[in-house]
């Protein structure tokens, strides 16, 4: 049974997707009533994924300078980076839920992503 069923031009869709709702949903959930991280972070984080998903060697990437496992890599640093900011900014409430459910979603899409 194939579980990795992401396949990189289907992560790429989930990027650049992903980058816009970091970059839009602060706005929208008043994100950063405990920390003003809470609100910047998720959009200095989405420019970073529309940056990276330019440059990352996939159908949807511009430059293609960084390898899709490179890419894959830094997804899983960033989704650890989401998992302990609540804890080290004291992120109360939406704000670190916010995170939490967005380290776990980015856990799945790495975990289901094929490995080329």
């Amino acid at each position: 049974m194939k579980l990795r069923i992401i396949t990189p031009t289907l992560h790429g869709v989930a990027d650049y997707s992903a980058a816009v709702g970091l970059i839009i949903l602060p706005m929208l959930l008043n994100l950063g009533n405990s920390s003003g991280i809470a609100f910047w972070f998720s959009i200095i984080t989405g420019l970073a994924v529309i940056v990276v998903s330019v440059l990352t060697n996939y159908r949807l990437g511009i430059a293609r300078t960084i390898p899709y496992q490179g890419h894959l890599a830094i997804d899983l640093l960033v989704a650890i980076t989401f998992m302990i900011l609540p804890f080290l900014f004291d992120l109360k409430g939406i704000d670190g839920y916010y995170y939490w459910v967005n380290a776990a979603v980015i856990f799945l899409v790495v975990s289901l992503s094929e490995i080329e």
